[in-house]
């Protein structure tokens, strides 16, 4: 892999196959996907290619869009479409509608009124039947997962103070809100989860 003027994440290369494994069998019947926060675009040029069926749509805010179509660049793919400008909580969102949605280590990095946001417009913006696949760290009846997350998150919120690991409950509730029902939550490598809402 040539990684040469690009951005680059271990934990993508880490995470990939794991998250992919889980995700697959689910989306053989989706056509589109938004992906929310492609971040450097190693999930986005791993995917896509493995589903030609589907169009994977990246986003991401503004600043973060060279590093992505330089990943784009390098490894192509027919499904897989360049970034769109994308800010939860203070930009217009597409005006199209998707039948999947999938974000990956955003919402423990966002303000809490943009994970708010965020959810509330995936409710506007997914279809019936839809799918949306959060994954990340998370913390359950205040407890953390795990010691290495907790210190995740006190390194997090020294960082920024609006950061930090949430509750699952109360992200949960967000999803309900927005007529997303549970359909799985995955305990993932690394103390992560992966959660699957389906819109009713």
């Amino acid at each position: 892999m040539t990684l040469k003027d690009k951005t680059f994440s271990q934990a993508c290369e880490n995470n990939k196959a794991a998250i992919f494994n889980l995700l697959a069998p689910l989306l053989q019947s989706k056509t589109d996907l938004l992906e929310i926060g492609s971040g450097t675009g190693q999930h986005a040029v791993w995917f896509a290619p493995q589903l030609p069926h589907l169009v994977w749509q990246t986003s991401d805010l503004s600043e973060n869009h060279a590093g992505i179509l330089r990943w784009i660049s390098d490894y192509p793919a027919d499904n897989l479409r360049p970034p769109i400008a994308l800010d939860v909580a203070g930009g217009q969102w597409p005006a199209a509608s998707f039948d999947a949605i999938y974000t990956a280590n955003t919402a423990h990095i966002m303000a809490w009124h943009e994970v708010q946001a965020m959810f509330s417009n995936i409710a506007s913006s997914l279809r019936s039947d839809g799918i949306f696949c959060l994954y990340g760290p998370l913390k359950y009846d205040g407890e953390f997962t795990s010691e290495s997350n907790r210190l995740f998150d006190l390194q997090l919120r020294a960082q920024v103070p609006h950061r930090g690991i949430r509750e699952f409950h109360a992200v949960n509730q967000l999803a309900l809100d927005g007529a997303l029902i549970l359909l799985d939550d995955h305990a993932m490598p690394a103390n992560n989860r992966l959660l699957i809402w389906q819109k009713v």
